[in-house]
């Protein structure tokens, strides 16, 4: 396989091909793309443990955990216990340039970094999916209710647009809170957004019982990744994850922000960094207040489980 360009020592190879269908995009778009907002990417990622998301031809996308062993030696490397799995997983640290390029000429399309740097949960995370056919308004308002939560609480946090039809909000902790802390504050936050307007919002994790509302998503804590800011996203037209203030968040849509429109809306700046908070404690009522509220996905399980013996009569 031959080289069509290459850049900070990495060769860049089939670079017009096309991305993904519906991608409207090439290879070289993609690479164009990451190279230019290099700068502001990069401080998301580095340091972190790095899941990517990637599309071969003619092949459905994929995550990838695990660094290929046949990537170059310069990339650094964090090795950490997978419980799900029982097995050590080696995570690359995307921390320079070359090894953003290289991701990028293995066709990596979507940037995943653990929500932790080291044993430091850095970041409390809620996703906020719009009902099926809801409008992004809906999501726009249940993210005031999320905001209006965490000002209650003493805390504040950044939001951005997920890159598919919802938004995310980060809020930035200080070190301290472990794994079940973390997530019980998590829970915590989504249950009293809810209450401020049930009939716009639902913490209810099963799909059958949100009834058209907006999930507030609480399930993103300690192992889970989260999409980074500026990543771009595998969905019709190569959409990106991108950073909007509180006061703008009604005026766009998650569609204003693709791989070949967000490079000229940067500016100099780098605006995921100034519209994040500095670093805040979890208040001790949160925490727990979120270790009443059950573990979303395991009652979920368990719910599920009960509705198939009544369907089956037992």
């Amino acid at each position: 396989m031959t080289s069509d360009e290459t850049r900070d020592g990495v060769a860049l190879t089939n670079l017009d091909q096309p991305l993904f269908d519906g991608a409207d995009a090439t290879k070289r778009d993609l690479v164009d793309y990451l190279d230019a907002v290099r700068e502001r990417i990069l401080p998301a990622l580095r340091g972190r443990a790095l899941s990517v998301m990637r599309v071969r031809p003619g092949q459905p996308p994929f995550m990838q955990k695990n660094l290929p062993k046949y990537a170059p030696s310069w990339i650094r490397t964090v090795t950490i216990w997978a419980e799900a799995s029982h097995r050590q997983v080696t995570y690359a640290l995307c921390d320079d340039r070359r090894t953003l390029l290289w991701f990028a000429n293995q066709r990596a399309v979507e940037y995943h970094p653990a929500l932790l740097v080291g044993d430091h949960f850095t970041h409390l995370v809620l996703d906020l999916d719009p009902p099926e056919g809801g409008d992004f308004s809906l999501v726009v308002r249940a993210a005031g209710l999320i905001r209006e939560a965490l000002g209650q609480a003493g805390l504040a946090g950044a939001v951005k647009t997920s890159g598919a039809k919802g938004v995310h909000v980060f809020v930035p902790v200080a070190a301290g809170p472990g794994l079940d802390d973390l997530a019980a504050a998590t829970r915590a936050i989504a249950a009293r957004a809810e209450r401020l307007d049930p009939a716009l919002a639902t913490t209810a994790f099963i799909k059958e019982d949100r009834q058209g509302k907006v999930f507030l998503d609480s399930t993103r804590a300690g192992g889970a990744t989260v999409v980074s800011a500026y990543s771009p996203r595998i969905r019709p037209g190569a959409p990106v994850s991108f950073p909007v203030s509180w006061d703008e968040l009604d005026r766009v849509t998650p569609r204003d922000f693709t791989i070949r429109t967000a490079p000229g809306l940067l500016g100099d700046g780098d605006p995921w960094a100034a519209c994040l908070p500095p670093p805040r404690s979890l208040p001790a009522d949160l925490v727990e207040e979120g270790h009443t509220i059950p573990v979303a996905r395991v009652q979920a399980m368990h719910e599920g489980k009960r509705r198939a013996r009544a369907r089956r009569g037992d």
